[in-house]
């Protein structure tokens, strides 16, 4: 599934949203933001390096997002203080500009490039040297404070990270001085040990960024950490956005006219779900997983999805039916979806999931349908 497909169907979904009455309306598109943003608007995580550490940036970069790769990152010729993208063991993409070490001459490209690409975290690193310096008097870290200040928030909301190189002492002291520094004192996240870096420590610094990166990038970094609870986090974030816009739309009396849209909605949905466990993205694949499923794609959705459409004949009680018809099939297969991608249970047992999840919500559709309160609020 490419981005012009994604593209498609977010335009198809605000042109229908046109046509939802205001208060219905505004509830979908606030759903479809977060969608937008991660899948339409996504982009790789954009990391400064700042500080006084001369380590080679690919050896950083392996130490910080790959420490178990059996292969090294290839080091290619790479333009010096811009953005460069990097690939993270095939995995995902991570944008660097390395501004340690920018000199004067430097100094005009690299405050271009923060100017036109704000970073979303800011790695400071402190060499180790005997003598602790303040944040501000290291060259890299003095230009990167004077951009900000210079561009009044070249760093929009950038989080920092400090990462030390020595002793206990030496970290305690340089997270001192990182507090110190006004700039940077509300941004600080942590400050971690190069040494240790490796193992739990780094899958802990993914997750942390994996929590504090905007929307738009936290894709590519949990497709590189392979963080279990954050892709069952976007998951749940896309299962519940989807799942939403399905009911709405499914509660709208527009027989029939709402199929494509739904069925096209549920195979983003697994697709985004395939993509957040680092598989790529199959429109195909996705399709097949809910059929699999027995669920409502195709000659049988036309089949069981028919049915729901001709309910919406009958005003009323039958719009709120279709509704949660269809946002409970969606709930259902997003469920089975990440049991199957990110739980790794076998297609049998997702299959099971999806029946129970879906007879669940059918139990729950029932009780309300005959509640004395829910027949009065329809009347």
């Amino acid at each position: 599934m490419n981005h012009t497909t994604l593209l498609q169907i977010a335009e198809k979904l605000e042109r229908l949203a046109g046509r939802l009455p205001s208060k219905i309306q505004k509830a979908v598109l606030s759903e479809l933001t977060p969608l937008k943003e991660l899948f339409l608007q996504q982009r790789p995580p954009r990391f400064l390096l700042i500080g006084s550490s001369t380590m080679p940036t690919p050896r950083i970069l392996n130490a910080l997002f790959s420490p178990d790769a059996h292969e090294q990152m290839n080091v290619a010729v790479m333009p010096v203080h811009r953005w460069v993208d990097w690939d993270i063991s095939g995995h995902g993409t991570i944008s660097v500009l390395d501004a340690r070490g920018a000199d004067a001459s430097a100094a005009a490209q690299v405050e271009d490039d923060l100017k036109r690409q704000p970073p979303d975290i800011v790695f400071v690193f402190d060499d180790g040297e005997p003598k602790i310096e303040k944040a501000s008097d290291h060259n890299s870290t003095e230009l990167a404070l004077r951009v900000q200040h210079d561009f009044g928030g070249s760093f929009g909301d950038a989080k920092v990270i400090g990462i030390a190189f020595g002793s206990d002492m030496r970290t305690a002291q340089f997270e001192e001085a990182l507090k110190a520094q006004p700039a940077l004192r509300g941004r600080l996240l942590k400050v971690i040990v190069f040494s240790d870096v490796h193992g739990a420590e780094t899958r802990g610094l993914l997750s942390l960024l994996a929590r504090e990166l905007p929307n738009q990038s936290k894709i590519e970094i949990i497709r590189i950490s392979r963080d279990r609870e954050a892709q069952q986090h976007v998951a749940q974030m896309l299962i519940k956005s989807t799942t939403a816009i399905c009911t709405a739309i499914g509660a709208q009396p527009i027989p029939l006219a709402d199929l494509p849209i739904l069925t096209s909605l549920q195979v983003m949905m697994v697709s985004g779900i395939m993509y957040v466990s680092g598989r790529e993205r199959s429109w195909r694949a996705a399709a097949e997983f809910i059929t699999a499923l027995g669920a409502n794609v195709g000659a049988g959705m036309l089949l069981r999805e028919g049915a729901r459409a001709i309910l919406k004949f009958f005003p009323g009680w039958g719009n709120i039916v279709c509704g949660m018809v269809a946002g409970a099939g969606t709930y259902a297969i997003g469920r089975a979806a990440t049991a199957f991608f990110i739980g790794g249970v076998s297609l049998k047992d997702a299959r099971r999931k999806y029946l129970a999840d879906r007879k669940k919500a059918s139990h729950k559709r029932h009780w309300l349908d005959r509640s004395p309160r829910a027949a009065k609020s329809i009347e």
